[in-house]
């Protein structure tokens, strides 16, 4: 154990980055991301290191970790005290869904010294069950449901002229698929599929369910997926777009909306997804050209305290303990807003006073977490 570590001020609030190891007796996710973090726990007196679940025993009081040394912008091992707040970035849904893994988050949960916050990834259907089952929230939902037979697709896009397939573990738009209804004529049904793949759209045109259904199945494999009204989402440039928020919890332990961004469509896009052809816009901006100034200041106050709404609801129904999460939200051509998606390991947010933001965020609250995990003990 370094000199340092041994004479680490009792004191000093210790903050844990969770991820998985790699195999160069390292570990994975976004390096840069944790270095932002460290350097930001720093500031504010916080010691904060990265963490593996290979390397996490809560029968131990000290765990071998990796810390940053700025001086040569180096990672390097250090034996540190047990951390009083984890915060989870393990990067993918299969490394968190081991057993092993799943094993120590769930101890960790139950530990009465620690306090573990985002202990896993969200699921879209279990989202929308939760969403849709509580009046209060259920007017936001686009009408969702799971896909099972060809007989969920028929009966929706009877009542829809635009659907989604979504993967339920899906992530950063891969997977989604859109059937459009091109025909109303029963006799002569006509529909457009269209499968957003790696970095292109492939399409594909159907005068029958069958092939349709077909077709479907041939690409989601055996993925669960679920299935979802299309709305008509306000445009810019004639392409649609959406407002991606931010909602953290902050240095009294309360939900606030660190920002706001949006996202307009690739050209030939079906999502707003930027590795997908989508840009990097000004909410406000985009609201006023479709809205008018005075409209969009409402719809974007609105937006804000109906993301809070959400992000409550959630937490509380998931009976899990949450730090931030991003939200997926739309506005359709009338300004109602909807709910498509929540994600609880939120990609790095581009606009530069979101991204400052939400780093400090992250530390204030697992500072607000530790002060109270002081009290307990």
């Amino acid at each position: 154990m370094s000199a340092d570590s041994l004479h680490e001020n009792s004191s000093t609030p210790k903050i844990g980055i969770l991820t998985v190891g790699d195999r160069s007796d390292q570990f994975q996710g976004n390096r840069s991301n944790f270095i932002d973090l460290i350097r930001i726990g720093q500031s504010y007196g916080a010691k904060v290191y990265v963490i593996t679940a290979e390397d996490l025993n809560l029968s131990n009081s000290r765990i071998h970790a990796f810390c940053y040394d700025f001086q040569n912008e180096a990672w390097f091992r250090q034996w540190m005290p047990m951390p009083q707040v984890i915060y989870n970035r393990i990067p993918y849904r299969h490394q968190e869904m081991q057993l092993e893994v799943q094993q120590k988050i769930h101890a960790c949960t139950k530990n009465k010294h620690l306090y573990l916050f985002n202990p896993g990834f969200f699921n879209k259907w279990s989202l929308y069950k939760w969403l849709s089952e509580s009046n209060e929230t259920n007017d936001y939902i686009p009408t969702t449901q799971q896909l099972t037979t060809s007989s969920e697709i028929e009966s929706l896009i009877k009542l829809f002229p635009i659907i989604y397939l979504k993967p339920v573990r899906g992530k950063a738009g891969k997977g989604i698929m859109r059937v459009e209804r091109k025909s109303l004529y029963p006799m002569a049904p006509l529909y457009k599929l269209t499968i957003q793949d790696q970095t292109k759209s492939q399409h594909s045109m159907h005068t029958s369910m069958t092939t349709l259904w077909k077709k479907i199945q041939k690409y989601q494999k055996k993925q669960e997926y679920i299935i979802q009204q299309g709305i008509d989402l306000a445009c810019n440039k004639e392409r649609p777009y959406d407002l991606r928020a931010l909602i953290q919890k902050n240095s009294k332990g309360e939900w606030s909306v660190t920002g706001i961004g949006a996202r307009l469509a690739g050209a030939s896009s079906i999502t707003t997804h930027v590795p997908r052809g989508g840009s990097i816009e000004d909410p406000e901006k985009m609201l006023s050209q479709t809205f008018g100034n005075e409209l969009a200041q409402s719809i974007l106050k609105q937006m804000k305290s109906t993301a809070l709404f959400i992000a409550k609801h959630i937490e509380k129904t998931a009976g899990q303990l949450l730090g931030e999460m991003s939200m997926d939200l739309g506005i359709d051509k009338s300004g109602k807003t909807w709910f498509f998606e929540a994600n609880s390991k939120p990609m790095k947010f581009d606009e530069p006073h979101i991204r400052k933001k939400s780093l400090e965020r992250i530390i204030r609250y697992s500072l607000f977490l530790a002060k109270k995990n002081k009290k307990k003990r």
